[in-house]
Parts: C-alpha cells; structure tokens; sequence
C-alpha cells in the first residue's frame, strides 16, 4: 500500500512537471517562431537593395518564407513546439524500453521464472529498468508476497498479482502517452493555420485583381505567394506532426504488448508452479 501510494505520488508530480513543461515551450516556441521571422527571414541580405518591403533576391528562399506574411510566425513556432514535443517524447520513450533489448529481457525472465528463480528474474528487473522492467519487477515482487501466504487460496493469489501488474502498468502508460495530445493537436492546427494564410493571401490578391484599371501585377503575384507559402508550411508541419504521432503510438504500442506478455507468463507460471506445489504436497 505504502509502495503504491509513493507511485501515485510521483505519478501525480511528474504530471505537474510536464503541464508546467507544456506552459512554457508552447509560448517560448511561438516567441522564438516570431524572432526568427523578423530577424532571420526578414534580415536585409535577403532582398533587393536591402529593404524587407521588396522582392527577396533571386534563389532567396528565405526572403521567400518571410513574404508568406504574419502567419508565418505563428506556423514556425508551430512548428518548433512540434520538434521540442517530438525530441521529449523520443527521450522519454527510449528510456522507457529500458537499458537492453526487451525481447531479449523477456526471454530471460520466462527462463529464470520456467526455473521458478524469482530473485534472478528481479534481478533481471534490475538491470532492464524501463518500463517494462518496473512492470515485471512489482509482479514478480507480489509473486514473491504471495506464494508463502497460506491464508489466501490459488484464485486469490493469483487475482493479487494480475490486480498488481494492472496497477503498475496503469501507472506506467499515463507517462508513455503523456504530450502526444499535443502533437495530434499540431497536426490539426497546422492544417487550419496553412489554410488561414492561405486565405488572407487570396484576399489580398483579389484584392490587387479588384483596383480599378489595371490590376497590381506585384500585389497581385505578392498575394498568390503568400498563401501557397503559408499552405506549404501547413501541410508540411501537419504531415511532420501525424507522422511522428504514428511512430510514436506504434512504439507505444509495442511496449504494452511487451508488459502485457510479461504479466501473462508472470500470471501462467504462478498458476503452474502453485498447481505443481500442491499435487506434489498431497502426494505427500
């Protein structure tokens, strides 16, 4: 009890850690996002005679970027928290899988559990960490906690120690899926932000289209290049963003099918081995 209630404890702090984490990158990127566009995109040496007002230098494409307008900044700030996102997420996750191979780690433990070795298997925990590991180390713990306890029948053992694994890994996930509402959340706003650049770029050429005589040939050029600008940047960050959600969610995936597999060899041997323990005490 006291253990799960330290679990709960740190859970709940490393989820203040990370909205606080998710309050400040979002409004840093799109700070950052701004001074690259004016600072960056919009230096001088991208244009001609030096003056951000006219046509960026030939094979200039970032004076192109920056005519895209003020949707640009707010698409790479947008485009930044996306790769800030994507590296704590990368972090996290690898270091969830633990130090080795967990393929390799689960084979190891259904050995050393096949040899009823509970203290090897912990062990094996030990070394592994990760997830996975802390997973398979708080059954293999109530695996331990349990197998002596004569005052608890097969079912109810064995009902203990899946409710324990079902606890940790209930624990465990939370942290893995943790900041990917964030990335799902870009690959939408992205879209809609492309798609509202490429709006007020449109508006602006029918706008050089509406003057009376001849139309602006420059506004006119200015405004189609400014929403196919903002329409690239969209998509091309929407696409980076569902991309990364997919890689992400599949590694996520893979590692609760690997604590799953875990907690069923934990569950089966300890079925096993008890039923073996009383045939051979009633032979007796």
């Amino acid at each position: 009890m006291e253990a799960n209630s330290k679990n709960n404890q740190s859970s709940a702090d490393s989820k203040g850690m990370q909205g606080m984490f998710a309050a400040i990158v979002i409004p840093v990127a799109l700070i950052v996002g701004w001074l690259i566009f004016k600072f960056v995109l919009g230096s001088s040496s991208n244009f001609v005679d030096g003056d951000p007002e006219k046509n960026p230098l030939p094979g200039n494409y970032l004076g192109v970027i920056y005519k895209g307008g003020i949707i640009v900044p707010i698409l790479l700030g947008t485009l930044l928290t996306l790769i800030t996102f994507a590296i704590e997420r990368m972090l996290t996750i690898s270091k969830s899988t633990g130090t080795g191979n967990m393929d390799s780690f689960l084979r190891k433990v259904k050995g050393q559990l096949a040899s009823n070795n509970i203290d090897a298997a912990i062990a094996e925990c030990d070394t592994q960490k990760g997830s996975v590991g802390n997973v398979v180390k708080t059954g293999l713990m109530k695996y331990k906690s349990v197998w002596n306890n004569n005052e608890l029948d097969k079912d109810a053992k064995l009902a203990a120690i899946q409710k324990e694994l079902e606890e940790a890994t209930t624990l465990e996930l939370p942290m893995l899926e943790r900041n990917l509402v964030i990335i799902s959340t870009v690959a939408s706003i992205a879209t809609l932000l492309g798609l509202l650049g490429t709006v007020v770029g449109m508006i602006k050429a029918f706008a050089a289209l509406a003057q009376a005589g001849a139309p602006d040939a420059v506004a006119l050029a200015s405004g189609i290049s400014e929403a196919l600008i903002n329409t690239a940047l969209g998509i091309g960050t929407s696409a980076l963003a569902i991309i990364l959600y997919n890689y992400f969610t599949n590694r996520i995936d893979g590692i609760t099918y690997r604590i799953d597999e875990a907690g069923f060899s934990i569950s089966q041997t300890f079925a096993s081995s008890y039923s073996e323990k009383r045939a051979a005490t009633s032979n007796l």
